[in-house]
């Protein structure tokens, strides 16, 4: 079992939620969140004074998922959160020992 995480811009969020649906993904978490990478943020103009942005919004989905639904969710998320502009987000897949459905106490692959 693994846990996706990607952190992809809030505009995009729709379509990657479609695009996981249609993936056969039932479950997922979004959390807004801010930060930047190699975009580094941006300057604005606000009552006549320049400021710097660097705390950009984001939103970040977390899906526990089986080891061979993997790829088909990465190729999920590539497709539908890139707009071929920098800031388009990362995708990171880490390792799940357990997971627990609290309303059943199914474990494990069951309980995703």
């Amino acid at each position: 079992m693994k846990i996706i995480v990607a952190v992809i811009r809030p505009s995009k969020v729709e379509s990657v939620k479609a695009a996981l649906e249609e993936a056969g993904i039932r479950g997922l978490t979004i959390s807004e969140v801010r930060g930047h990478g190699r975009q580094k943020g941006h300057k604005e103009i606000f009552r006549g004074k320049e400021y710097s942005v660097d705390m950009l919004p984001k939103a970040r989905l977390e899906v526990a998922v089986t080891d061979t639904q993997v790829e088909g969710v990465v190729q999920a998320l590539i497709e539908s959160a890139r707009t071929g502009d920098v800031g388009d987000g990362k995708i990171f897949i880490l390792p799940m020992e357990n997971a627990y459905r609290i309303r059943t106490g199914e474990t494990g692959v069951d309980a995703i």
